[in-house]
C-alpha cells in the first residue's frame, strides 16, 4: 500500500486541529502571580492558543499542500540506481521475498496507534475534566502535524526510490519509459511516514503517562513497552511490504519520537500544586529579560 497523504489522514489531522479551536490553557487563580500559576493536582501542562494554533495550522497546511503537489505527478521520478550502492543494512529490503499482506498489517498497526490516542484523550477528559481533554488533544495534534510536515519535507527533498521499485524496475541500465517511472510516490521512501507517526504518538503518550503517573507506577512503563513494540511492528511490516528500507523506518521512528517527546515537554512550566512548587526538569535554562537583562543557567534537576 503506497504511503501518501490520503483523505483519511487529512481527516484525522483536521479533527485534531479542530480541538485547538475549543481549547484553553489551564486557568490559574486570578490572585496568583502570572509567573507561578496554580494548577489543580491533575494538571501539569499548559497550551497557548496563539503559539499552538500557529504551529498546528502551519504543520497541517504545509504537509497537505506538499502532499497535493506530490500527488499531481508534476515531479517526475527517476529510475533506481544499482543495488550494490545500497548500505549493507538496506540490501535486505531488495533481496527479501516481499509480503503482499505486510502493507495491510502496518495500516492496522497505525490505526491501533490512532485509536489509543483517541482513547487516551477521552480518558484524560473523563478522569481530569474537559480542560485535560483539550490540552491533550492539542499536544497530540501538534506532535502529529509537526511530524507530518517534517516527513513530507524530507521525502520531497531526498526522493529516495522505494525498495519495491528496485525489484520491479531494475537499475539505471533498464530502458526508461516503463510504468515504474511515472509515479512520484515511487521516490518517497525516506523516511517512513508510518514509522514517524507511530513514534510520535507513542512518545507523546509515554511522556504524558510518566508525568501524570510517576516512575513508580506501572502505567508509564507499560505505555513505553507497548508503544515501542507497536512502532517496531509497524516499521518491520513497512520493510516487509517493500515500501521502505530499514534506515527509512529507523530514522522515521527516531524523528517521530523526538518530536513526540519535545512537544509535551515544551508545554510544561513551573507551577504550584496547593503550596508545592513543581519545576520542569532541565539541564539548561533561560531566564527571560528582567530590568533589561537576561540570563542563561546550566544545572541538574532531579
Amino acid at each position: 500500500m503506497r504511503e501518501r497523504q490520503t483523505p483519511v489522514h487529512r481527516l484525522i489531522l483536521c479533527a485534531a486541529t479542530g480541538a485547538l479551536v475549543l481549547s484553553a490553557a489551564p486557568a490559574a487563580n486570578a490572585d496568583e502571580p502570572p509567573l507561578t500559576p496554580r494548577f489543580e493536582e491533575s494538571q501539569h501542562f499548559t497550551v497557548d492558543q496563539v503559539v499552538d494554533g500557529v504551529l498546528i495550522t502551519t504543520g497541517l497546511v504545509f504537509s497537505q499542500i506538499l502532499g497535493m503537489v506530490l500527488s499531481t505527478g508534476e515531479i517526475k521520478p527517476s529510475l533506481p540506481g544499482s543495488k550494490d550502492s545500497l548500505l549493507e543494512i538496506d540490501r535486505v529490503a531488495v533481496t527479501q521475498s516481499i509480503d503482499p499482506h505486510a502493507g495491510r498489517y502496518s495500516d492496522i498497526g497505525i490505526w491501533a496507534a490512532y485509536g489509543y490516542v483517541l482513547f487516551d484523550v477521552v480518558h484524560s477528559g473523563l478522569r481530569d475534566g474537559r480542560n485535560a481533554l483539550l490540552v491533550d488533544a492539542v499536544m497530540y495534534a501538534e506532535s502529529l502535524t509537526l511530524t507530518s510536515m517534517l516527513t513530507v519535507i524530507t521525502k520531497i527533498a531526498v526522493r529516495r526510490p522505494r525498495p519495491i521499485d528496485y525489484v520491479n524496475c531494475g537499475s539505471t541500465d533498464t530502458a526508461p519509459g516503463g510504468a515504474c517511472t511515472n509515479d512520484t510516490n515511487l521516490q518517497l521512501s525516506f523516511f517512513s511516514g508510518h514509522a514517524s507517526a507511530a513514534g510520535a504518538m507513542s512518545a507523546t503518550a509515554t511522556y504524558l503517562a510518566f508525568v501524570r503517573s510517576g516512575t513508580h507506577s506501572a502505567r508509564p512503563w507499560i505505555t513505553l513497552v507497548v508503544g515501542t513494540a507497536l512502532t517496531a511492528f509497524i516499521s518491520y511490516e513497512r520493510v516487509r511490504s517493500g515500501e521502505h528500507f530499514p534506515t527509512d523506518v529507523i530514522v522515521g521512528s527516531m524523528t517521530g519520537a523526538a518530536i513526540g517527546v519535545l512537544v509535551p515537554h515544551l508545554h510544561r512550566r513551573p507551577h504550584l500544586h496547593d503550596n508545592r512548587l513543581e519545576i520542569v526538569p532541565q539541564w539548561i535554562g533561560f531566564a527571560p529579560p528582567s530590568h533589561g537583562a537576561a540570563s542563561v543557567n546550566a544545572g541538574w534537576v532531579f
